[in-house]
């Protein structure tokens, strides 16, 4: 018998990212996404950290649903702006998932910073609730700085302006697979899988 787990998105790339890390590591266990469960109303991102707003989304998959669930919150922290956009990185520029204008407005407030003060972080928390009351979240960083001009075409939010530690490439010009192997959500997925083995394997 197969347990069913939501992951609260209806982004396929997270879907599919979380499948195939679970797929050996957790036997018999469903990912399903948001499409296919029947709609609920999605709670504002009112929280003032990512694993704050993880667990609101998880939560809120639960209770509409009754299924352990999985959520994830991330975004991109800049030192030089104090840990900002953090958790308002997808509205930044006032407009909820306008990658192009996020950006902008970014690399604007970034003009005279120099390169050596450009450090950065993604992050991501990801958080399991299930409906027995277990909640655990787990947050991972990947560290980095912006370059001043957009690169590559294979991410989306900030990634085409974000050059990881230890690369000259920036997360836009990376593979997916590179991307999974290295990225902030795919430490905090790859983290959670041990986590999810013990709760939901022992089902």
């Amino acid at each position: 018998m197969s347990t069913r787990l939501l992951l609260a998105t209806r982004n396929p790339g997270k879907l599919a990212e979380l499948q195939r890390l679970l797929a050996t590591a957790v036997p018999g266990v469903d990912v399903v996404g948001l499409r296919d469960v029947e709609e609920y109303p999605e709670a504002p991102e009112t929280g003032a950290t990512f694993a704050d707003n993880a667990l609101l989304k998880a939560r809120e998959a639960v209770r509409h649903t009754g299924l352990p669930a999985v959520a994830d919150d991330s975004g991109l922290s800049v030192d030089a702006l104090n840990g900002m956009p953090g958790v308002l990185s997808a509205r930044w520029s006032g407009r909820h998932g306008d990658d192009d204008a996020n950006t902008a407005l970014l690399l604007g407030q970034l003009a005279d910073v120099p390169d050596e003060r450009r450090g950065a972080a993604f992050v991501c928390a990801a958080a399991l609730v299930t409906p027995d009351g277990i909640e655990r979240v787990l947050e991972r960083e990947w560290r980095g700085r912006v370059v001043r001009e957009k690169r590559g075409s294979n991410g989306f939010g900030y990634d085409p302006v974000f050059v990881p530690e230890g690369l000259e490439l920036t997360s836009a010009e990376l593979s997916a697979a590179e991307k999974d192997a290295r990225s902030h959500r795919g430490q905090a997925f790859a983290a959670l899988v041990p986590v999810l083995a013990e709760v939901l394997g022992a089902r």
